[in-house]
């Protein structure tokens, strides 16, 4: 009779599906199965779709609910499925009062309810408001989850995620150093604030705060906070108070993880990106040499309409010019509604080639990564199954069994090319 939470995407989605588990069992609602969606790209609503054929495959009379970004901006699609009950927006996801009917209800379950019935999918673009609720630490974690923004207010030309997350938010800063204070407070060693364009922090807020002075402040309010990390970031928002803790606070780690996305300046420019090559390679040089133990990681997009091969060249040349160390790689996938869906678009073989290649690069760059950090000594964070974090988000893996939720310092004699291992 437990609730079964399966989550697609970013991090954000993460952090929100521990929230409305909790919204939900606080609501008394117990048998059920809930999906919350993603919509980056093609596949990623398409496994959302099967996910939701097999839970209800697997257990026919329970409940199956939908929500995330794909629900938002596909309600209608995912309504007509047979095996939906309900179909919850970004917004009422995190309303404990949309859980609190859902327990309620007699209807939830009921095999002929008309597709209209199941919506519970509000405007999105019509929220000014932050909701975001507190999660606690997640069971079985060493790390605690704040989400300090939501929404985006760009509009590149690839992205959906704008329309299923609403116009750029944040928390108060107070609301995130009490939330940062209840995660040390439940035993969190390390922090990671999230968000979607986690760099345009605090442009709703009184006063502007940047994401800089958010952070600062953390670190003044919890000196006992052992590690403060960042999600993926926006390189050319990046602010001077942010520049100062890299290159001063010791407790801010030694990881960026970079909207990068192409490595292409017409390509940028197609995409509406509001950077060059040039100025993701100079970002890259500037934070190195004030924080030279900086590692980075990317977003980069595969087979973009128009993407000729000396323009995926750039990008393929961007792992070893900007040194990065973790790269996240796409395929292009057109999304309904967007300008670049209505742009030239590449043989389908082309771009899983494109996407195949750069994939080889990026492995062949974090093997070297490991490589170069094998024999040097470690600061990580335990977690379970015998694996940690290092302070640059390597991952470590632990030969004997060790305790999660401790900092330790140990030094790598191999790696295995996903992992640097340690006794």
């Amino acid at each position: 009779m437990a609730l079964e939470v399966v989550t697609f995407g970013c991090r954000l989605n993460i952090v929100e599906s521990e929230a409305l588990r909790l919204q939900a069992q606080a609501a008394g609602l117990k048998d059920a199965a809930i999906v919350n969606s993603c919509a980056v790209t093609a596949e990623a609503t398409r496994q959302a779709r099967q996910a939701v054929r097999r839970l209800k495959r697997e257990k026919p009379d329970r409940p199956v609910i939908v929500t995330g970004c794909a629900a938002q901006i596909e309600p209608a699609r995912f309504a007509a499925m047979p095996e939906t009950d309900r179909i919850l927006g970004n917004d009422e996801k995190l309303n404990p009062a949309s859980w609190a009917a859902l327990a309620r209800s007699n209807s939830l379950g009921s095999a002929d309810a008309a597709a209209a019935d199941k919506l519970d999918v509000g405007d999105i673009m019509a929220r000014t408001t932050l909701r975001a609720p507190a999660t606690g630490r997640f069971t079985g974690h060493t790390r605690g989850f704040v989400q300090v923004q939501n929404g985006c207010d760009h509009r590149c030309t690839f992205c959906v995620i704008p329309f299923g997350r609403g116009h750029s938010r944040s928390l108060p800063a107070d609301d995130v150093v009490a939330q940062c204070r209840r995660l040390v407070e439940a035993g969190a060693r390390e922090v990671v604030l999230t968000g979607v364009d986690l760099t345009s922090y605090g442009r709703d807020l009184p006063n502007q705060p940047s994401l800089g002075a958010l952070a600062q402040a953390i670190f003044r309010a919890l000196p006992e906070l052992p590690r403060l990390r960042l999600s993926s970031i926006d390189a050319v928002e990046v602010d001077d108070r942010l520049r100062d803790l890299l290159a001063t606070e010791a407790r801010l780690m030694p990881h960026l993880h970079l909207s990068l996305q192409a490595g292409d300046d017409l390509i940028l420019k197609r995409m509406k990106r509001r950077h060059s090559r040039a100025d993701a390679v100079r970002f890259c040089a500037e934070i190195r040499a004030l924080r030279p133990d900086i590692v980075f990681g990317a977003d980069l997009i595969a087979g973009f309409p128009t993407e000729d091969e000396a323009m995926f060249t750039g990008s393929l040349g961007l792992v070893e010019e900007c040194g990065l160390s973790f790269v996240h790689v796409f395929p292009y996938s057109a999304r309904p509604d967007t300008p670049a869906a209505r742009m030239p678009q590449l043989p389908a073989g082309v771009v899983a080639e494109r996407a195949a290649r750069l994939r080889l690069a990026a492995g062949a760059a974090h093997e070297r990564h490991l490589a170069e950090r094998v024999g040097r000594p470690l600061s990580v964070l335990t977690e379970r199954g015998n694996t940690g974090r290092a302070e640059d988000f390597t991952l470590v893996r632990f030969i004997s069994d060790i305790a999660a939720g401790q900092i330790v310092r140990t030094t790598s004699h191999t790696a295995d090319g996903k992992a640097l291992l340690a006794a």
